[in-house]
Protein backbone atom coordinates (compact mmCIF):
# COMPACT_ATOMS: atom_id res chain seq x y z
CA UNK A 1 0.00 0.00 0.00
CA UNK A 2 3.07 2.28 -0.06
CA UNK A 3 1.96 3.68 -3.46
CA UNK A 4 -0.69 5.73 -1.67
CA UNK A 5 0.31 9.02 -0.10
CA UNK A 6 -2.06 9.24 2.84
CA UNK A 7 -1.82 13.02 3.34
CA UNK A 8 -2.46 13.50 -0.37
CA UNK A 9 -5.60 11.33 -0.10
CA UNK A 10 -6.89 13.47 2.78
CA UNK A 11 -6.21 16.68 0.88
CA UNK A 12 -8.01 15.41 -2.22
CA UNK A 13 -11.15 14.94 -0.13
CA UNK A 14 -10.59 18.38 1.44
CA UNK A 15 -10.23 20.07 -1.97
CA UNK A 16 -13.41 18.43 -3.25
CA UNK A 17 -15.34 19.76 -0.25
CA UNK A 18 -13.65 23.17 -0.40
CA UNK A 19 -15.32 23.82 -3.76
CA UNK A 20 -18.68 23.85 -1.96
CA UNK A 21 -17.59 26.56 0.52
CA UNK A 22 -17.24 30.33 0.20
CA UNK A 23 -13.73 30.63 1.65
CA UNK A 24 -10.81 32.17 -0.22
CA UNK A 25 -8.38 29.70 -1.79
CA UNK A 26 -5.57 31.10 0.31
CA UNK A 27 -7.47 30.39 3.52
CA UNK A 28 -8.29 26.87 2.33
CA UNK A 29 -4.58 26.31 1.63
CA UNK A 30 -3.72 27.50 5.14
CA UNK A 31 -6.31 25.17 6.67
CA UNK A 32 -4.82 22.16 4.86
CA UNK A 33 -1.22 22.53 5.95
CA UNK A 34 0.29 21.21 9.17
CA UNK A 35 1.34 24.04 11.48
CA UNK A 36 4.13 22.17 13.32
CA UNK A 37 5.99 18.95 12.55
CA UNK A 38 8.38 17.47 15.10
CA UNK A 39 10.71 14.66 14.00
CA UNK A 40 13.01 13.27 16.67
CA UNK A 41 15.55 10.47 16.98
CA UNK A 42 16.91 9.26 20.29
CA UNK A 43 18.88 6.30 21.66
CA UNK A 44 17.55 3.79 24.19
CA UNK A 45 19.50 1.08 25.98
CA UNK A 46 18.00 -2.38 25.58
CA UNK A 47 17.93 -4.97 28.34
CA UNK A 48 21.03 -6.68 26.91
CA UNK A 49 23.02 -3.44 26.98
CA UNK A 50 22.88 -2.75 23.23
CA UNK A 51 21.70 0.60 21.90
CA UNK A 52 18.79 1.17 19.52
CA UNK A 53 18.11 4.47 17.78
CA UNK A 54 14.39 5.27 17.80
CA UNK A 55 12.62 7.47 15.24
CA UNK A 56 9.43 9.29 16.21
CA UNK A 57 7.09 12.11 15.17
CA UNK A 58 4.50 14.51 16.59
CA UNK A 59 2.46 16.71 14.26
CA UNK A 60 0.18 19.59 15.23
CA UNK A 61 -2.03 20.27 12.25
CA UNK A 62 -4.17 23.22 13.36
CA UNK A 63 -4.06 25.69 16.24
CA UNK A 64 -7.48 27.24 15.58
CA UNK A 65 -8.46 25.58 18.88
CA UNK A 66 -6.19 24.64 21.75
CA UNK A 67 -5.08 22.20 22.94
CA UNK A 68 -4.41 20.09 19.89
CA UNK A 69 -5.43 16.46 20.24
CA UNK A 70 -4.50 13.15 18.70
CA UNK A 71 -3.30 9.63 19.40
CA UNK A 72 0.15 8.06 19.42
CA UNK A 73 0.72 4.87 17.46
CA UNK A 74 3.55 2.35 17.73
CA UNK A 75 4.08 0.69 14.36
CA UNK A 76 6.69 0.08 11.69
CA UNK A 77 4.35 1.87 9.25
CA UNK A 78 4.76 5.17 11.10
CA UNK A 79 6.27 7.93 8.95
CA UNK A 80 5.91 11.67 8.47
CA UNK A 81 3.29 11.45 5.73
CA UNK A 82 1.04 9.15 7.75
CA UNK A 83 1.37 11.27 10.89
CA UNK A 84 0.55 14.48 9.00
CA UNK A 85 -2.49 12.86 7.40
CA UNK A 86 -3.81 11.56 10.70
CA UNK A 87 -3.25 14.94 12.36
CA UNK A 88 -5.24 16.64 9.60
CA UNK A 89 -8.05 14.10 9.95
CA UNK A 90 -8.15 14.83 13.68
CA UNK A 91 -8.76 18.54 12.99
CA UNK A 92 -11.69 17.76 10.71
CA UNK A 93 -13.01 14.99 12.95
CA UNK A 94 -13.06 17.23 16.03
CA UNK A 95 -14.84 19.96 14.06
CA UNK A 96 -17.50 17.58 12.73
CA UNK A 97 -18.50 16.43 16.24
CA UNK A 98 -17.99 19.87 17.85
CA UNK A 99 -15.10 18.86 20.10
CA UNK A 100 -13.05 22.05 20.77
CA UNK A 101 -9.58 20.76 19.86
CA UNK A 102 -7.17 21.29 17.02
CA UNK A 103 -5.86 18.15 15.33
CA UNK A 104 -2.58 16.42 16.16
CA UNK A 105 -1.00 12.97 15.89
CA UNK A 106 2.12 11.17 17.00
CA UNK A 107 3.92 7.95 16.30
CA UNK A 108 7.01 5.92 17.11
CA UNK A 109 8.44 3.68 14.39
CA UNK A 110 8.96 0.40 16.24
CA UNK A 111 7.86 -3.21 16.15
CA UNK A 112 6.49 -3.68 19.66
CA UNK A 113 7.01 -7.44 19.56
CA UNK A 114 10.78 -6.92 19.47
CA UNK A 115 10.92 -4.99 22.75
CA UNK A 116 10.35 -6.02 26.36
CA UNK A 117 7.93 -4.11 28.56
CA UNK A 118 10.76 -2.33 30.34
CA UNK A 119 12.26 -1.30 26.98
CA UNK A 120 8.86 0.00 25.79
CA UNK A 121 8.58 1.99 29.00
CA UNK A 122 11.98 3.59 28.43
CA UNK A 123 11.03 4.43 24.83
CA UNK A 124 7.71 5.97 25.92
CA UNK A 125 9.26 8.04 28.71
CA UNK A 126 12.06 9.32 26.47
CA UNK A 127 9.54 10.21 23.76
CA UNK A 128 7.53 12.16 26.36
CA UNK A 129 10.69 13.98 27.43
CA UNK A 130 11.37 14.94 23.81
CA UNK A 131 7.81 16.27 23.46
CA UNK A 132 8.21 18.34 26.64
CA UNK A 133 11.51 19.81 25.47
CA UNK A 134 9.86 21.11 22.30
CA UNK A 135 6.60 22.18 24.01
CA UNK A 136 4.58 19.53 22.18
CA UNK A 137 2.65 18.23 25.20
CA UNK A 138 0.58 19.79 27.99
CA UNK A 139 -3.06 20.06 29.10
CA UNK A 140 -3.44 23.39 27.30
CA UNK A 141 -0.97 22.70 24.47
CA UNK A 142 -1.18 19.21 22.96
CA UNK A 143 -2.89 16.16 24.49
CA UNK A 144 -2.00 12.65 23.20
CA UNK A 145 -4.15 9.52 23.50
CA UNK A 146 -3.89 5.79 22.64
CA UNK A 147 -3.91 4.68 19.02
CA UNK A 148 -2.78 1.62 17.08
CA UNK A 149 -0.20 -0.25 19.18
CA UNK A 150 -0.72 1.76 22.37
CA UNK A 151 -3.05 1.52 25.36
CA UNK A 152 -3.79 2.90 28.82
CA UNK A 153 -0.45 1.52 30.00
CA UNK A 154 1.62 3.76 27.71
CA UNK A 155 -0.60 6.75 28.55
CA UNK A 156 0.09 6.14 32.24
CA UNK A 157 3.85 6.24 31.57
CA UNK A 158 3.41 9.51 29.66
CA UNK A 159 1.47 11.10 32.53
CA UNK A 160 3.98 9.94 35.14
CA UNK A 161 6.89 11.35 33.12
CA UNK A 162 5.08 14.66 32.58
CA UNK A 163 4.30 14.94 36.30
CA UNK A 164 7.95 14.50 37.26
CA UNK A 165 8.88 17.52 35.17
CA UNK A 166 5.87 19.81 35.62
CA UNK A 167 4.13 21.59 38.49
CA UNK A 168 0.96 22.16 36.43
CA UNK A 169 -2.07 21.58 38.67
CA UNK A 170 -3.89 20.21 35.60
CA UNK A 171 -1.12 17.73 34.77
CA UNK A 172 -3.58 14.81 34.51
CA UNK A 173 -5.03 16.54 31.45
CA UNK A 174 -1.77 16.21 29.50
CA UNK A 175 -2.90 12.85 28.09
CA UNK A 176 -6.15 10.90 27.79
CA UNK A 177 -6.96 7.20 27.62
CA UNK A 178 -5.22 6.72 30.97
CA UNK A 179 -6.00 4.05 33.59
CA UNK A 180 -8.99 5.01 35.76
CA UNK A 181 -6.72 5.21 38.82
CA UNK A 182 -4.62 7.87 37.07
CA UNK A 183 -7.49 10.13 36.06
CA UNK A 184 -8.89 8.11 33.18
CA UNK A 185 -12.61 7.95 32.47
CA UNK A 186 -15.03 5.03 32.38
CA UNK A 187 -16.02 4.19 28.81
CA UNK A 188 -12.85 5.45 27.08
CA UNK A 189 -11.55 1.99 26.11
CA UNK A 190 -14.67 1.06 24.15
CA UNK A 191 -15.47 4.62 23.02
CA UNK A 192 -14.30 4.49 19.39
CA UNK A 193 -15.99 1.16 18.68
CA UNK A 194 -19.17 2.23 20.46
CA UNK A 195 -19.16 5.47 18.47
CA UNK A 196 -18.90 3.40 15.28
CA UNK A 197 -22.00 1.49 16.37
CA UNK A 198 -23.97 4.65 17.18
CA UNK A 199 -23.08 6.12 13.78
CA UNK A 200 -24.03 3.02 11.79
CA UNK A 201 -27.20 2.60 13.85
CA UNK A 202 -28.28 6.17 13.13
CA UNK A 203 -27.55 5.78 9.42
CA UNK A 204 -29.66 2.62 9.32
CA UNK A 205 -32.64 4.47 10.82
CA UNK A 206 -32.89 6.66 7.72
CA UNK A 207 -35.77 5.08 5.78
CA UNK A 208 -35.03 6.96 2.57
CA UNK A 209 -31.40 5.83 2.46
CA UNK A 210 -32.22 2.24 3.38
CA UNK A 211 -34.90 2.10 0.69
CA UNK A 212 -32.43 3.29 -1.94
CA UNK A 213 -30.06 0.51 -0.83
CA UNK A 214 -32.80 -2.13 -0.89
CA UNK A 215 -32.52 -2.66 2.87
CA UNK A 216 -35.04 -2.46 5.70
CA UNK A 217 -34.60 0.35 8.26
CA UNK A 218 -32.78 -0.53 11.47
CA UNK A 219 -29.89 -2.86 12.31
CA UNK A 220 -31.97 -5.93 13.10
CA UNK A 221 -31.09 -8.84 10.80
CA UNK A 222 -28.38 -7.05 8.84
CA UNK A 223 -25.13 -8.92 8.22
CA UNK A 224 -21.71 -7.37 8.69
CA UNK A 225 -18.03 -8.05 8.18
CA UNK A 226 -15.33 -6.50 10.36
CA UNK A 227 -11.69 -6.14 9.35
CA UNK A 228 -9.50 -6.04 12.44
CA UNK A 229 -10.45 -7.29 15.91
CA UNK A 230 -8.37 -4.83 17.86
CA UNK A 231 -9.89 -2.48 20.38
CA UNK A 232 -12.01 -0.58 17.84
CA UNK A 233 -13.08 -3.58 15.77
CA UNK A 234 -13.98 -5.73 18.75
CA UNK A 235 -16.15 -3.13 20.47
CA UNK A 236 -17.80 -2.11 17.19
CA UNK A 237 -18.63 -5.75 16.44
CA UNK A 238 -19.83 -6.46 19.98
CA UNK A 239 -22.21 -3.50 19.91
CA UNK A 240 -23.44 -4.34 16.42
CA UNK A 241 -24.32 -7.87 17.57
CA UNK A 242 -26.11 -6.53 20.65
CA UNK A 243 -28.00 -4.19 18.31
CA UNK A 244 -29.38 -7.15 16.35
CA UNK A 245 -26.89 -7.47 13.46
CA UNK A 246 -25.14 -10.73 12.54
CA UNK A 247 -21.36 -10.98 12.10
CA UNK A 248 -20.58 -13.19 9.10
CA UNK A 249 -16.95 -12.34 8.37
CA UNK A 250 -13.76 -11.32 10.16
CA UNK A 251 -10.23 -10.44 9.03
CA UNK A 252 -7.09 -10.44 11.14
CA UNK A 253 -3.36 -10.41 10.39
CA UNK A 254 -3.22 -14.21 9.96
CA UNK A 255 -6.13 -14.39 7.50
CA UNK A 256 -9.89 -14.05 7.20
CA UNK A 257 -12.92 -16.25 7.86
CA UNK A 258 -16.55 -16.27 6.72
CA UNK A 259 -19.77 -18.00 7.72
CA UNK A 260 -23.28 -17.27 6.42
CA UNK A 261 -24.74 -18.71 9.65
CA UNK A 262 -22.89 -16.14 11.73
CA UNK A 263 -19.76 -16.10 13.89
CA UNK A 264 -19.85 -16.13 17.69
CA UNK A 265 -17.66 -13.18 18.72
CA UNK A 266 -16.88 -14.34 22.27
CA UNK A 267 -15.89 -17.84 21.11
CA UNK A 268 -13.80 -16.34 18.31
CA UNK A 269 -11.93 -14.06 20.73
CA UNK A 270 -11.17 -17.05 22.97
CA UNK A 271 -10.01 -19.05 19.93
CA UNK A 272 -7.84 -16.14 18.79
CA UNK A 273 -6.22 -15.92 22.22
CA UNK A 274 -5.47 -19.65 22.33
CA UNK A 275 -4.28 -19.98 18.71
CA UNK A 276 -2.77 -16.55 18.06
CA UNK A 277 -5.07 -16.09 15.07
CA UNK A 278 -8.56 -16.69 13.72
CA UNK A 279 -8.03 -19.07 10.78
CA UNK A 280 -9.36 -22.55 11.36
CA UNK A 281 -12.19 -21.34 13.60
CA UNK A 282 -14.87 -24.03 13.81
CA UNK A 283 -18.00 -23.42 11.74
CA UNK A 284 -16.34 -20.90 9.43
CA UNK A 285 -14.54 -21.03 6.10
CA UNK A 286 -10.97 -19.81 5.72
CA UNK A 287 -10.63 -17.33 2.87
CA UNK A 288 -7.64 -16.80 0.59
CA UNK A 289 -5.99 -14.01 2.60
CA UNK A 290 -6.62 -11.22 5.11
CA UNK A 291 -8.15 -8.84 2.57
CA UNK A 292 -10.43 -11.41 0.88
CA UNK A 293 -13.21 -10.91 3.40
CA UNK A 294 -13.55 -7.27 2.26
CA UNK A 295 -15.18 -8.68 -0.88
CA UNK A 296 -17.49 -11.10 0.97
CA UNK A 297 -21.28 -11.03 0.82
CA UNK A 298 -22.69 -8.77 3.55
CA UNK A 299 -24.85 -5.71 4.16
CA UNK A 300 -22.29 -3.71 6.16
CA UNK A 301 -18.50 -3.69 5.89
CA UNK A 302 -16.53 -2.27 8.82
CA UNK A 303 -12.82 -1.75 8.02
CA UNK A 304 -11.30 -1.27 11.49
CA UNK A 305 -7.59 -1.79 10.81
CA UNK A 306 -5.19 0.58 9.05
CA UNK A 307 -5.39 3.04 6.16
CA UNK A 308 -5.64 2.24 2.43
CA UNK A 309 -7.31 -1.16 2.79
CA UNK A 310 -10.01 -0.59 0.16
CA UNK A 311 -8.36 0.49 -3.09
CA UNK A 312 -9.29 0.64 -6.78
CA UNK A 313 -8.09 -2.98 -7.01
CA UNK A 314 -10.66 -4.50 -4.65
CA UNK A 315 -13.38 -1.80 -4.55
CA UNK A 316 -15.14 -3.15 -7.71
CA UNK A 317 -15.59 -6.49 -5.89
CA UNK A 318 -16.90 -5.07 -2.60
CA UNK A 319 -20.49 -6.32 -2.16
CA UNK A 320 -21.43 -4.44 1.03
CA UNK A 321 -24.08 -1.75 0.62
CA UNK A 322 -22.88 0.20 3.66
CA UNK A 323 -19.21 0.92 4.42
CA UNK A 324 -18.64 2.00 8.04
CA UNK A 325 -15.10 3.39 8.22
CA UNK A 326 -14.02 2.56 11.76
CA UNK A 327 -10.33 2.97 10.90
CA UNK A 328 -8.58 6.17 9.81
CA UNK A 329 -8.41 6.45 6.01
CA UNK A 330 -9.27 2.84 5.11
CA UNK A 331 -10.61 3.83 1.67
CA UNK A 332 -8.53 5.54 -1.01
CA UNK A 333 -10.06 8.40 -2.98
CA UNK A 334 -10.29 6.28 -6.15
CA UNK A 335 -11.91 3.42 -4.25
CA UNK A 336 -14.37 5.90 -2.74
CA UNK A 337 -15.38 6.99 -6.24
CA UNK A 338 -15.91 3.38 -7.34
CA UNK A 339 -17.98 2.49 -4.28
CA UNK A 340 -20.06 5.64 -4.66
CA UNK A 341 -20.79 4.84 -8.32
CA UNK A 342 -21.92 1.37 -7.21
CA UNK A 343 -24.47 3.07 -4.96
CA UNK A 344 -22.89 2.20 -1.60
CA UNK A 345 -23.46 4.40 1.44
CA UNK A 346 -20.04 5.30 2.82
CA UNK A 347 -20.10 6.49 6.44
CA UNK A 348 -16.74 8.30 6.54
CA UNK A 349 -13.91 8.01 9.05
CA UNK A 350 -13.82 11.76 9.69
CA UNK A 351 -17.18 11.30 11.39
CA UNK A 352 -17.55 7.62 12.32
CA UNK A 353 -14.17 7.30 14.03
CA UNK A 354 -14.81 10.29 16.33
CA UNK A 355 -16.07 8.35 19.37
CA UNK A 356 -12.58 8.07 20.82
CA UNK A 357 -11.78 11.78 20.71
CA UNK A 358 -15.27 12.61 22.00
CA UNK A 359 -14.77 10.59 25.16
CA UNK A 360 -11.17 11.81 25.39
CA UNK A 361 -12.69 15.29 25.51
CA UNK A 362 -14.87 14.19 28.43
CA UNK A 363 -11.79 12.77 30.17
CA UNK A 364 -9.87 16.02 29.62
CA UNK A 365 -12.78 17.99 31.06
CA UNK A 366 -12.83 15.70 34.08
CA UNK A 367 -9.09 16.25 34.58
CA UNK A 368 -9.14 20.04 34.41
CA UNK A 369 -12.32 20.29 36.49
CA UNK A 370 -10.93 17.86 39.10
CA UNK A 371 -14.28 16.17 39.68
CA UNK A 372 -15.75 12.88 38.50
CA UNK A 373 -18.86 13.04 36.31
CA UNK A 374 -21.94 12.22 38.37
CA UNK A 375 -20.29 12.82 41.72
CA UNK A 376 -22.45 15.80 42.66
CA UNK A 377 -25.70 14.84 40.94
CA UNK A 378 -26.15 11.07 41.04
CA UNK A 379 -27.62 10.75 44.57
CA UNK A 380 -29.78 13.84 44.09
CA UNK A 381 -31.25 12.33 40.91
CA UNK A 382 -31.90 8.98 42.61
CA UNK A 383 -33.66 10.61 45.57
CA UNK A 384 -35.78 12.73 43.20
CA UNK A 385 -36.78 9.66 41.18
CA UNK A 386 -37.68 7.79 44.37
CA UNK A 387 -39.97 10.64 45.46
CA UNK A 388 -41.75 10.51 42.09
CA UNK A 389 -42.09 6.72 42.31
CA UNK A 390 -43.44 7.07 45.84
CA UNK A 391 -46.21 9.35 44.55
CA UNK A 392 -46.98 6.82 41.79
CA UNK A 393 -47.20 4.07 44.42
CA UNK A 394 -49.67 6.15 46.44
CA UNK A 395 -51.86 6.99 43.43
CA UNK A 396 -51.83 3.54 41.82
CA UNK A 397 -51.75 1.45 44.99
CA UNK A 398 -48.85 -0.43 43.46
CA UNK A 399 -45.73 -1.22 45.47
CA UNK A 400 -42.38 -1.31 43.63
CA UNK A 401 -39.88 -4.00 44.66
CA UNK A 402 -36.35 -3.05 45.73
CA UNK A 403 -35.04 -4.43 42.44
CA UNK A 404 -37.49 -2.31 40.43
CA UNK A 405 -36.60 0.78 42.46
CA UNK A 406 -32.91 0.11 41.80
CA UNK A 407 -33.53 0.17 38.05
CA UNK A 408 -36.16 2.92 37.84
CA UNK A 409 -34.49 5.32 40.27
CA UNK A 410 -30.90 4.85 39.11
CA UNK A 411 -29.00 8.14 38.79
CA UNK A 412 -26.41 8.86 36.14
CA UNK A 413 -22.88 7.84 37.15
CA UNK A 414 -19.74 8.47 35.14
CA UNK A 415 -20.16 5.50 32.79
CA UNK A 416 -23.81 6.30 32.07
CA UNK A 417 -23.18 10.01 31.49
CA UNK A 418 -20.20 9.33 29.22
CA UNK A 419 -22.22 6.86 27.14
CA UNK A 420 -25.14 9.26 26.94
CA UNK A 421 -22.85 12.10 25.84
CA UNK A 422 -21.21 9.91 23.21
CA UNK A 423 -24.56 8.78 21.80
CA UNK A 424 -25.85 12.36 21.69
CA UNK A 425 -22.69 13.58 19.95
CA UNK A 426 -22.73 10.87 17.26
CA UNK A 427 -26.45 11.22 16.52
CA UNK A 428 -26.42 15.02 16.31
CA UNK A 429 -23.30 15.01 14.11
CA UNK A 430 -24.70 12.38 11.72
CA UNK A 431 -27.93 14.27 11.17
CA UNK A 432 -25.95 17.50 10.69
CA UNK A 433 -23.71 16.11 7.96
CA UNK A 434 -26.67 14.30 6.38
CA UNK A 435 -28.39 17.67 6.01
CA UNK A 436 -25.23 19.12 4.43
CA UNK A 437 -25.16 16.13 2.12
CA UNK A 438 -28.69 16.83 0.90
CA UNK A 439 -28.13 20.58 0.60
CA UNK A 440 -25.04 20.21 -1.60
CA UNK A 441 -26.03 16.90 -3.26
CA UNK A 442 -22.74 15.25 -2.22
CA UNK A 443 -21.71 12.09 -0.39
CA UNK A 444 -21.31 11.89 3.39
CA UNK A 445 -17.51 12.19 3.30
CA UNK A 446 -17.63 15.41 1.33
CA UNK A 447 -20.46 16.63 3.57
CA UNK A 448 -18.36 15.97 6.69
CA UNK A 449 -15.44 17.89 5.17
CA UNK A 450 -17.74 20.78 4.20
CA UNK A 451 -19.05 20.90 7.76
CA UNK A 452 -15.51 20.86 9.20
CA UNK A 453 -14.18 23.49 6.77
CA UNK A 454 -17.07 25.83 7.54
CA UNK A 455 -16.52 25.50 11.30
CA UNK A 456 -12.73 25.89 11.21
CA UNK A 457 -12.85 28.66 8.60
CA UNK A 458 -15.39 30.69 10.55
CA UNK A 459 -13.08 30.61 13.58
CA UNK A 460 -10.17 31.94 11.48
CA UNK A 461 -12.40 34.79 10.31
CA UNK A 462 -13.66 35.56 13.81
CA UNK A 463 -10.08 35.71 15.04
CA UNK A 464 -9.45 38.45 12.48
CA UNK A 465 -6.52 36.57 10.96
CA UNK A 466 -8.20 36.63 7.58
CA UNK A 467 -10.65 39.27 6.29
Amino acid sequence: MSDYKFFEQVNKAFDKAGEHTKFDKGLLSQMKICNDVLHVTFPIEKDDGTIDVIEAWRVEHSHHKLPTKGGIRYSMTVNEDETMALAALMTYKCAVVDVPFGGAKGGIKIDKSKYSESELERITRRYTFELMKKDFIGPGIDVPAPDYGTSAKEMGWILDTFRQMSTDINAEGCVTGKPISMGGIRGRTEATGRGVYFGIYEACQNREDMKSLGLNPGLEGKTFVVQGLGNVGYHAANNMIQGGAKMVGVAEMDGSIYSEKGIDLDKLMQYKKENNGITGFEGSKDLENSSAVLEAECDILIPAALENQITEKNAPNVKAKIIGEAANGPTTSEAHRILKEKGALIIPDNYLNAGGVTVSYFEWLKNIQHVRFGRMGKRFEENSYKKILSVIETISDRKFTEKELGVLAKGGGEAELVDSGLEETMIIAYNEINEVRKTHNVDLRTAAFISAINKVGSIYNQMGIFP
